[in-house]
């Protein structure tokens, strides 16, 4: 009834196939990004302290970045942003973000490139010059 020669070879075919994708790449992760935040401002810190929490930033700084763009470029103009903390910092990414993170290629590069992202930012802004 069952034709075992035909099935069980399909089968081990179609297990190769399916986790291919698994053992091909068994070995060839790259290492964990661990972004840098020595930086001579960061450094003169009392506080360091972010816009918001460090949790937030990682997962969120995306989002507050592109939601500065819309406010700052396209919306009402508004060139404050009030933490939750109730801190003010101004909405820019060249004189605000990368003031503390001027190391670019240790802190914002080494995560983009973990995750294969390529955001635009460096398409209208101008990528900070490297202070270490």
């Amino acid at each position: 009834m069952y034709d075992e020669n035909k099935i069980i070879p399909m089968i081990i075919v179609f297990v190769i196939l399916v986790t291919f994708p698994l053992w091909y790449n068994l070995g060839k992760a790259a290492a964990k990004p661990d972004p840098k935040i020595d930086t001579p401002v960061i450094r003169q810190m009392k506080e360091k302290k972010c816009l918001e929490p460090k949790a937030t930033m990682k997962t969120t700084h995306m989002k507050i970045l592109d939601e500065w763009r819309h406010e700052v470029v396209r919306g009402d103009y508004k060139r404050l942003y009030t933490a939750a903390d109730g801190r003010v910092f101004e909405k820019s990414l060249q004189n605000g973000c990368m003031k503390c993170h001027s190391n670019k290629t240790q802190f914002c590069d080494q995560c983009h490139n973990y995750m294969e992202v390529k955001p635009f930012c460096w398409d209208c802004h101008i990528a900070p010059k490297e202070t270490k």
